[in-house]
């Protein structure tokens, strides 16, 4: 059984399936590897290194997804890539199924074996597999300390002989794994933290972390079966707009994380709440990927509107894609440990198991 993986574009991701570091887990499993010429070394991870663990190291990409079982990759392959895989191979990796479903259905007409990783159900057996925390932990902070260098005051409250600075105040918004993060990054740093989030069970998390909580009434029913926020509804989002209309008065930097998988970000930062800010404040916006949640987000840009900057983030983990990739790598081997039969030396396609079952990709039941 050979597992492959191939370089992805790194104008658009930097992060990679597989690091040094992980490689003798699958040699305990008997599995063989092999990837693309220079697969990491645009993060610093040469083919030596590889080379060195018992990685075959091929010339293109073509050769290796021609020779693998099983193909692992962070995001969907290009469409050439794709048009090389063949019947029993299995592709694992990040696939976004709500924005990448033309492709898949092609793939799953050829049966291919189609796992996304995004997909995965939020029960205890799947932790150490889980893309989304990994991955959300390192955007919550890397968040806060991008943002901090672009606000031009400092964070910490300081008391001077020529007088006091007042510590700066941080909004999170969606309180996630990656907005704890941020929350407690933010308040590591001497910030004072407030938060917001539509599921009630967020404020014992938040306070934990010493950030203050902003109730926003009927927000205890707003929460899925797998612990994901859902869509607010419109009396819900007018109570949530005046109390946010009138904290932003005083909030120096707004840290945005609020997704709802497979639907586009929910607006929460409106024109006229921005207005209200403080010139030199600054809205950092995870979710422009889906959208933002700012109303004036546009993905990879800083737009700035009145003096408060707004920083649209399309793909923050690219700025720390050596321990990203680490992690997910982790995640990923943990994966196919569960989905690799070490008796009869194959993927086993049980799909009694959670995990299996919610990952693998299929349309109307197929």
């Amino acid at each position: 059984m050979i597992i492959g993986s191939v370089s992805e574009d790194i104008k658009v991701e930097k992060r990679v399936a597989l690091t040094p570091e992980i490689l003798k887990k699958y040699k305990t499993l008997g599995l063989k590897i092999c990837i693309s010429k220079g697969y990491a070394s645009h993060i610093g991870f040469s083919d030596s290194e590889y080379q060195n663990e018992g990685v075959e190291v091929l010339n293109n990409k073509e050769e290796v997804i021609l020779k693998s079982n099983i193909l692992i990759q962070m995001g969907i392959p290009s469409n050439d890539d794709l048009k090389l895989l063949k019947e029993n191979q299995t592709l694992i990796g990040v696939l976004n199924p709500y924005n990448n479903e033309e492709k898949l259905k092609n793939l799953i007409s050829k049966k291919v074996n189609c796992f996304s990783l995004d997909l995965l159900p939020r029960i205890t057996r799947a932790q150490s597999m889980d893309i989304l925390s990994s991955q959300a932990n390192l955007a919550g902070y890397k968040a806060v300390v991008d943002s901090f260098s672009i606000f031009e005051k400092a964070i910490p409250m300081m008391m001077t002989a020529a007088g006091t600075i007042s510590a700066a105040k941080v909004l999170v918004v969606g309180a996630g794994v990656a907005g704890l993060q941020a929350i407690a990054t933010a308040k590591r740093m001497g910030a004072i933290v407030y938060a917001t989030d539509v599921r009630m069970a967020s404020k014992e998390q938040v306070e934990s972390l010493g950030g203050k909580f902003l109730t926003v009434e009927g927000a205890d029913n707003l929460e899925t079966e797998g612990g994901y926020a859902k869509e607010a509804s419109i009396e819900f989002k007018k109570k949530q707009e005046d109390l946010l209309k009138e904290t932003l008065k005083k909030i120096d930097v707004i840290i945005c994380t609020a997704l709802i998988p497979g639907k586009k970000a929910p607006v929460i930062i409106k024109k006229d709440m921005i207005e209200e800010m403080q010139s030199g404040s600054i809205i950092y916006d995870l979710a422009a990927s889906q959208g933002g949640n700012a109303e004036f987000t546009k993905p990879n840009e800083v737009v700035d509107y009145n003096g408060v900057k707004i920083v649209g983030e399309k793909n923050i983990l690219n700025k720390l894609p050596v321990s990203s990739s680490n992690l997910y790598s982790k995640n990923v081997f943990n994966f196919i440990n569960n989905l690799y039969d070490k008796e009869k030396k194959q993927i086993d396609l049980n799909f009694e198991d959670e995990i299996i079952d919610k990952t693998n990709v299929r349309f109307n039941g197929n």
